[in-house]
């Protein structure tokens, strides 16, 4: 079963594609100082709350790497923004994923 969805926002990922929670970008140093929105650095990674299905190449079935509710780093550039209900998301493809944390 491949999009059981735990939050339910209105939005399915098609084929090829994951619908991914950013984890929120730091707002402090470790010394302390408050960075202003400008130059916080947005994360890579994120909370995997979407699953589309699987890809087909060349009559190859391809399976999605991750599953739903796992914390995933993904490539920095890759993705696409999206806001639902006044919340960032990202739309982030099967192969702009690099890692997967471990519970």
């Amino acid at each position: 079963m491949v999009n059981t969805n735990i939050k339910k926002i209105g939005l399915r990922p098609l084929s090829g594609y994951l619908l991914v929670e950013p984890s929120q970008a730091e707002t402090k140093t470790a010394s302390g100082i408050v960075l202003p929105e400008t130059v916080q650095e947005k994360p890579a990674q994120g909370t995997v709350i979407a699953v589309g299905g699987p890809l087909y190449d060349l009559g190859r079935e391809i399976m999605p790497p991750v599953a739903l509710g796992d914390k995933i780093i993904y490539k920095k550039w890759g993705g696409d923004e999206i806001k639902v209900g006044g919340v960032d998301y990202k739309l982030v493809r099967f192969d702009d994923v690099m890692a997967v944390f471990e519970p």
